[in-house]
């Protein structure tokens, strides 16, 4: 059997460190809103999916440059973290008392994953980008939905009487 070359130890850069350092990081925050609101999937569960998107990631970057681009498709791994986090947020997904729950859950472990395999691929801008957006989607949708329910909700008070 014909194996890549091994990769050592003593080749761990500062490169490899931050792409999976701010991946590691990047997940821990993203896992923050949804700790924060008690939902299943915190800041573990975030941490761990980006962290391991962009392990993914540069590991096949590493080994399609190793082997020349001979036999192998990179593209496969979006294929494959979209299976991954499609069965995690099924699982998460439920619908109860006429209310479906966690679904934001699931789309921000997408989120997640995404962005690990960003960090991954050292797409840094991309990165910056789509956390920065998401986090502002995040926490000002979140004050706008807050907002909106207690509107509701005084609406349906009066309209009561």
């Amino acid at each position: 059997m014909e194996l890549n070359a091994p990769i050592l130890v003593h080749w761990i850069d500062l490169d490899l460190l931050s792409r999976l350092g701010v991946a590691a990081v990047l997940g821990l925050l993203l896992g923050l809103d949804r700790e924060i609101r008690g939902h299943e999937a915190g800041f573990r569960t975030h941490g761990l999916i980006c962290f391991s998107a962009a392990m993914m990631t540069v590991s096949i970057i590493a080994l399609y440059t190793q082997i020349g681009g001979e036999r192998s498709d990179p593209l496969r791994i979006y294929e494959a973290t979209g299976a991954f986090i499609g069965i995690i947020g099924a699982g998460l997904i439920v619908f109860s008392k006429g209310e479906v729950k966690n679904l934001t859950t699931a789309a921000h472990l997408w989120l997640a994953a995404v962005i690990g395999i960003a960090c991954g691929a050292a797409q840094w801008p991309l990165v910056l980008i789509g956390s920065a957006i998401s986090v502002i989607m995040l926490t000002l949708l979140s004050l706008v939905e807050a907002r909106w329910e207690r509107k509701r909700g005084d609406e349906g008070r009066t309209g009561e009487r």
